[in-house]
């Protein structure tokens, strides 16, 4: 049997300008983003910055990202 593994160079780094402001609204989101990023991927918010960033590795296209939180009542749009 062989086994392919993925490689680093498949992930994608998103960025998008969100409305997502708080910490209890990031641990809503938490599942759903852990469901985007799978195996292998990561995410992570920048509340400090005003534009709220959320940068999403992942081997998923950016629709995905940005229906999601669209779909939870978020703005979400790709820089």
């Amino acid at each position: 049997m062989i086994e392919q593994k993925h490689k680093s160079w498949d992930m994608t780094v998103l960025v998008f300008k969100t409305t997502v402001g708080k910490r209890k609204e990031i641990r809503y989101l938490k599942p759903f983003l852990n469901r985007i990023v799978e195996p292998e991927g990561k995410w992570n918010f920048d509340l400090e910055d005003c534009d709220k960033i959320l940068r999403v590795e992942t081997r998923k296209c950016s629709s995905i990202v940005t229906s999601l939180l669209q779909k939870q009542g978020f703005i979400c749009e790709e820089l």
